[in-house]
């Protein structure tokens, strides 16, 4: 009695492991990571600060929501409310060190990132509350930056919401936010 007790224990901790196994579909809006320098992600092998001259400035952790046909902004992301710069977690922007955004000087660390779009310009902020869902508890108490950029117009329709690093002038990155036809550039100075 004893055996058949403890054999139907370990087959039913075999079945609840291999329905535990099973594993989830894929995220409607992905997670994605873009880096500045650009390269910084895949040749940081044994210098995980540096690559050649130019060291590790910005990173942005953010998931990819998908258009699908809807009206992006106005309508699914409505004017004038707080916007997490994407989907499921809050996005967070990493800078590897001191950094200037219109004027303002930011410290190096790790910061949350969001938006207020309007169809004419963006208020983008930088917050230092972390690691929650979305902006249900963002608190505008612990900004740390709010600044005001320009909306453009993209030369194409964007399906799934980008946010890329590129080289600006000699000491800047230009980070664009791309979603529909929506264009946002913020440079940042190091």
């Amino acid at each position: 009695m004893k055996k058949a007790l403890v054999l139907s224990f370990l087959i039913s901790l075999v079945v609840m492991d291999i329905q535990a196994q099973k594993m989830a579909g894929m995220d409607k809006s992905p997670m994605d990571m873009a880096y500045y320098p650009n390269n910084f992600a895949h040749d940081r092998k044994f210098a995980p600060k540096l690559i050649g001259d130019m060291p590790a400035m910005v990173r942005v952790i953010y998931s990819r929501p998908a258009k699908k046909d809807r009206v992006v902004f106005g309508k699914l992301i409505p004017f004038g409310e707080v916007w997490r710069l994407g989907a499921n977690e809050s996005t967070e922007i990493k800078f590897y060190q001191d950094v200037t955004i219109q004027g303002n000087k930011i410290k190096a660390g790790t910061y949350s990132f969001f938006a207020i779009p309007n169809a004419g310009e963006w208020t983008i902020i930088l917050n230092k509350d972390l690691d929650f869902w979305g902006a249900y508890s963002y608190n505008q108490a612990n900004d740390v930056l709010r600044v005001n950029a320009p909306v453009k117009k993209s030369d194409e329709v964007v399906e799934n919401f980008t946010i890329q690093l590129s080289k600006g002038n000699e000491k800047e990155a230009i980070l664009r936010m791309v979603w529909d036809t929506t264009l946002v550039e913020l440079p940042i100075s190091f």
